[in-house]
């Protein structure tokens, strides 16, 4: 059977920026339900792809009206071609090459072979889960954990997408490892590909609200967007070991100084900040 490749471009109030990316998870999920099997983010929007006998352009707009009709100012445009199933299976490979952090660790889809020396081989089936370090927060985040010593800590992956973070801290011998995720899909890739790589990590469906407060960690990664940071700083704070670190992405290179104040409040000083393509990832100790 041939399949569709729908390419949805979205804007809000004539811009696509990370605050709304929350739209593009309501239709996604909406578009799950009609039978769309996998998604690939783009610059305004994302590629959703689907049998040929699903597709309808009614639906389209009928998800828009429906489930999407609160959102002011919300623009959607529509383009979509019809591949043979072959070409849909090179479309999905070539969407999701290996991405190597040279002599530490490479992540790579099942479909491609290992071609590099490194300490560590992340395999991740990706599915419909945001976590392939191809997306410069995650990258980030590994570059981070390649200078860190996790060894022997107790670690908490809040937002996990694919688990790849928390597989990765489990190989670097980081123990008593969860990983969170509030969307249903993600949370079973995430634990598909621990069972692939035979780590202890335990995956949760849930979010902030999952976290015991009797439960301390010492290093606590947070890729998340901005807003969801700010609103559960205060939960995240209390989670973690005084000398503990917190990683936080997931947002722009100008949202570090309100993170930074935010953070300050609950005894967490900012250590470091890198950046990728305006993306960024900082790096904090919990002191109180």
């Amino acid at each position: 059977m041939n399949y569709i490749k729908l390419s949805v471009h979205l804007s809000v109030e004539n811009k696509w920026t990370e605050e709304f990316f929350w739209v593009s998870d309501i239709f996604k999920d909406a578009l799950i339900g009609c039978g769309y099997d996998s998604f690939v983010d783009i610059e305004d929007g994302f590629e959703a792809y689907c049998p040929q006998d699903v597709f309808s352009q009614n639906k389209l707009e009928e998800i828009l009206k429906e489930e999407l009709g609160f959102v002011t100012s919300l623009e959607a445009k529509f383009d979509f071609e019809e591949i043979e199933q072959r070409d849909w299976n090179a479309e999905w490979e070539k969407n999701y090459p290996s991405v190597l952090f040279p002599g530490f660790c490479v992540v790579r889809p099942p479909f491609n072979p290992l071609n590099d020396e490194v300490q560590y081989d992340i395999v991740i089936e990706p599915k419909m889960s945001f976590g392939t370090a191809h997306h410069q927060t995650t990258s980030l985040i590994i570059e981070c954990l390649a200078h860190e010593n996790v060894k022997g800590k107790r670690l908490m992956d809040m937002g996990c997408g694919t688990g790849v973070l928390a597989i990765l801290a489990a190989k670097m011998g980081a123990i008593d490892c969860m990983a969170v995720d509030n969307d249903t899909w993600a949370a079973e890739n995430a634990k598909e590909n621990v069972e692939r790589k035979n780590v202890d990590v335990k995956v949760l469906l849930g979010d902030s609200s999952v976290l015991n407060p009797n439960e301390k960690y010492d290093v606590f990664i947070a890729n998340i967007n901005r807003n969801i940071l700010l609103d559960n700083m205060p939960i995240y704070a209390q989670s973690i070991n005084v000398g503990g670190v917190l990683f936080l992405s997931g947002f722009y290179e100008n949202d570090v100084p309100i993170l930074e104040n935010k953070c300050k409040e609950y005894g967490l000083l900012l250590d470091k900040v890198a950046t990728k393509d305006n993306w960024a990832a900082m790096r904090l100790i919990k002191t109180i």
